[in-house]
């Protein structure tokens, strides 16, 4: 059974933009498999409604992969809300730079709380591909880091809340995923989303859907005017959220792209026009 009905009576007279993380939400946990939701994908196609991706992954990751899925002219938030990648591009910028202050300051973080975090940095492409599950090439896109790092946490949660408060006073946040936490000096999903709904639609008001799995998910589920909590047994779960009481706000039944598709498809297919992307 559904936990969450898609669509009001009647569609608002406005366009239709549509933000996923990728993660546990488009993209299946464990396979990184998207097919499941290619019903809802087509329809989104189908109509000309952007659909924006909005993930922890790198410009190199996202890039193909928004190229596969038929939306290489829609804009990308790419790691966690600390970059964007632009329609039809392929580089959201040089952050390397950044990427080594932020490295730098992991790096004067106690070594007592230090030894408990591998990011991506330390891990390296083989202890990426381990972690992930990632093949090699995908390893090496996923270590492309140009705002952030994500790692794995391996101590208590008391050190883990020191670790964070630690890199807090170096100007660096800390933001739980379904997979990793990841590191960056700001910047977030919601952030980003309200960008690039500005450049997209100008003075206009379109109605943004918004999807996710994880904690980093939380502020860009908010701040749509209809969300989806997408199951995922693996990951960490989403406490109860405000709108979850007024239904703006829904939980899938099925994980991953399977709950998307569920998610996204009845709600498209009710919608009586296109988007302005």
């Amino acid at each position: 059974m559904r936990l969450f009905t898609a669509m009001p009576a009647a569609a608002p007279d406005r366009p239709l933009i549509v933000f996923s993380d990728l993660d546990g939400t488009l993209l299946d946990h464990e396979s990184y498999d998207w097919r499941p939701a290619e019903p809802a994908l087509a329809a989104l196609r189908e109509r000309a409604i952007p659909l924006i991706l909005a993930s922890s992954k790198t410009a190199a990751e996202i890039a193909p992969l928004r190229a596969g899925l038929g939306f290489a002219h829609c804009p990308a938030v790419v790691e966690n809300g600390a970059g964007i990648l632009p329609a039809e591009g392929e580089d959201a910028g040089d952050g390397q730079a950044r990427y080594a202050e932020l490295r730098a300051a992991l790096d004067r973080v106690p070594a007592g709380l230090r030894r408990h975090f591998s990011g991506f940095g330390d891990l390296g492409t083989v202890g990426i591909a381990a972690a992930t599950g990632l093949d090699d090439r995908s390893a090496r896109l996923a270590a492309e880091r140009r705002f952030s790092e994500p790692g794995l946490w391996a101590g208590t949660d008391g050190d883990k809340a020191r670790f964070v408060e630690a890199l807090a006073e170096m100007g660096v946040k800390a933001r739980s995923g379904g997979r990793f936490l990841t590191l960056s000096f700001g910047g977030t999903k919601a952030e980003r989303m309200t960008e690039i709904t500005a450049a997209l639609f100008g003075a206009g008001l379109p109605f943004i859907v918004a999807l996710g799995d994880a904690p980093n998910d939380t502020e860009m589920l908010q701040a749509a005017d209809r969300a989806f909590i997408v199951a995922n047994p693996h990951g960490t779960p989403l406490p109860h959220l405000a709108g979850e009481t007024d239904g703006t706000i829904s939980r899938t039944a099925e994980p991953g792209p399977a709950g998307w598709n569920d998610a996204v498809l009845p709600l498209v297919s009710a919608w009586p026009q296109a988007g302005g992307a």
